[in-house]
C-alpha cells in the first residue's frame, strides 16, 4: 500500500542521513522542508522532497496537508503508564501543605499504589493501562518507554511486566520495558533495605530475564531510597542478566548517582532537576543521554532541569513526560514541548530534536524512529492548519493535532 501526505506547509525533522542523536549547537538545528510530500510504503517512508519536484503518484490513499505541519511522532523515553487507580488525595494534600517526602514517609506515594496495584487484577491493570497507551498514541506520541516499579513484590513487578508485553503485541507503536524493581523500599522492609535488595538481586531480576520481559534495569537513586552503593549493586546484577542500565537520578539531590550510570554505561539518566558541574563533566566523557522531565518538575512545584545548561555544554537532551499516578499524571508531549521552551527556555527547535530523535536515542530505537528519513518507520503526526511550527510550543493549550499515522496506517 502506498500512502502520499502532499502539499505539507512545513515538513520537519527531514534527514537525508540516518541521524541516530544529536547534541549541543547541533540542536538548535532542525532541518525543514517547506512545500513538501512524504511517500510511504506499507509502514516505511520510501520518498519526501519538494512539491515543485513531485510527479505524480497513483497512491492507494493520498492526504492533502494545505497549510499543516508533519513532523515525526514523538518519543517518549521514561512513563510509568501501568498503575492501578490514581492518586488524587495526594494531590490535594500537597496544595493543603504537605511535601512529596512527608506523603511518602507516612505511607503514601510509591508505596500506595504498589498496594493498590498488588490487589488490582491482571486483566483490570491491562484494562486501565490500555485506555491511556491509546490516548498518548492519540496525543502524538510513537514510540514509549514503559516501567514497572509499583508492584514491588516478585509476583506484583512480573503482573506489570507481563501486562507491557501485553501491550507491545496488542498496540502498534514501540513500547520498550523497564524493570523498576528499585523503585521503593515496601513497608514490610523498612528496617531491612538489603533484604529488599537481596530480593531484587537475586529473585527478580532473575525471574524477569527468564521470562524476557525487560529491555532495561532502572533504580530510584535518591537520598531516602537507593545509595550509590544499593544502586551499583543492583546494575551489575540486572546487567549480568541483559538487561541495559537506565537510572532515575538527581530528581532531589545531587550525589554521584550520574557517575554510577556512567560507570556502567547507562543509556540514559532520567530527571536532573538538581546539577553540578561534576555531573556535566562526567556526562561530557560518556555516550549517556540526560533525560529531562519537564512536567514533574510542574506539577510537584520543584525546580526544573538545567537543559540550557546542559545543551550549551555540548551535551544531548532528551525529553520525556514521567506519566505516573503520583507526580506527571500526564502523558502529553505537547505539553512537555511547550513547558521546556517557556520554563527551560529551550528554542522550538531544541525542543522537538530532544522529542523526537533524541528521545528515541534515549530507547535505543533512534535507528528506526525519531526522523524523516528514507529506510524508517512511518511514525508521523500530521497538525491542524497552523501560522508555523513555532505555533506547536507556544500555543500550549491547544491540541494541535489532526491525524496520527503509526506504521504507515492512520491510527
Amino acid at each position: 500500500m502506498l500512502l502520499l501526505i502532499k502539499n505539507i506547509k512545513e515538513l520537519l525533522q527531514v534527514r537525508d542521513t540516518n541521524v541516530t542523536i544529536v547534541k549541543g549547537k547541533d540542536m538548535k538545528v532542525l532541518p525543514i522542508l517547506k512545500n513538501a510530500y512524504v511517500l510511504i510504503e506499507h509502514d516505511t517512508i520510501v520518498e519526501f522532497g519538494s512539491m515543485d519536484d513531485f510527479e505524480d503518484l497513483d497512491a492507494d490513499e493520498v492526504i492533502d496537508a494545505t497549510g499543516k505541519i508533519v513532523l515525526p511522532t514523538w518519543c517518549d523515553s521514561h512513563t510509568h503508564i501501568v498503575y492501578a487507580g490514581d492518586r488524587t488525595q495526594e494531590f490535594v494534600d500537597r496544595i493543603n501543605g504537605l511535601s512529596y517526602e512527608d506523603i511518602a514517609n507516612r505511607g503514601g506515594g510509591i508505596l500506595n499504589s504498589a498496594e493498590t496495584l498488588q490487589n488490582t487484577s491482571e486483566d483490570a491493570l491491562y484494562d486501565q493501562a490500555a485506555k491511556r497507551l491509546h490516548n498518548v498514541i492519540k496525543l502524538g506520541t510513537g514510540a514509549i518507554e514503559i516501567k514497572s516499579g509499583y508492584g514491588l513484590t516478585v509476583e506484583a513487578e512480573l503482573k506489570m511486566l507481563r501486562v507491557i508485553k501485553k501491550l507491545k503485541h496488542d498496540f502498534p507503536i514501540s513500547i520498550k520495558p523497564t524493570l523498576l524493581a528499585a523503585h521503593a523500599i515496601p513497608e514490610g522492609f523498612k528496617d531491612n533495605k538489603t533484604g529488599f535488595i537481596d530480593v531484587v538481586v537475586n529473585e527478580m531480576i532473575p525471574a524477569v530475564a527468564k521470562e524476557h520481559l525487560a529491555d532495561y534495569i532502572d533504580v530510584f537513586c535518591e537520598k531516602g531510597y537507593f545509595d550509590l552503593e544499593d544502586t551499583e549493586r543492583i546494575l551489575k546484577a540486572g546487567i549480568e542478566h541483559g538487561m541495559i542500565p537506565k537510572i532515575h537520578v538527581n530528581q532531589f539531590n545531587a550525589f554521584g548517582g550520574i557517575a554510577i550510570g556512567v560507570k556502567y554505561n547507562a543509556l540514559s539518566v532520567d530527571h536532573l532537576e538538581e546539577l553540578n558541574d561534576d555531573d556535566i563533566s562526567v556526562l561530557k566523557t560518556s555516550n549517556t543521554i540526560p533525560v529531562a522531565l519537564p512536567s514533574c518538575s510542574y506539577f510537584l512545584s520543584i525546580p526544573y532541569t538545567p537543559g540550557r545548561q546542559i545543551i550549551d555544554a555540548g551535551l544531548p537532551l532528551a525529553l520525556a513526560t514521567d506519566y505516573n499516578p503520583g507526580s506527571t499524571p500526564s502523558g502529553n508531549m505537547n505539553f512537555v514541548v511547550s513547558t521546556a521552551c517557556i520554563k527551560m527556555k529551550l528554542t522550538p527547535e531544541e525542543a522537538i530534536n530532544a522529542a523526537t530523535i533524541n528521545g528515541a536515542h534515549a530507547m535505543g530505537i533512534s535507528n528506526r524512529y525519531g526522523s524523516i528519513c528514507r529506510g524508517k518507520i512511518a511514525n508521523l503526526i500530521i497538525t491542524k492548519e497552523l501560522p508555523s511550527y513555532y505555533h506547536l510550543p507556544y500555543a500550549f493549550g491547544d491540541n494541535h493535532i489532526e491525524t496520527v499515522i503509526i506504521n504507515g496506517q492512520v491510527f
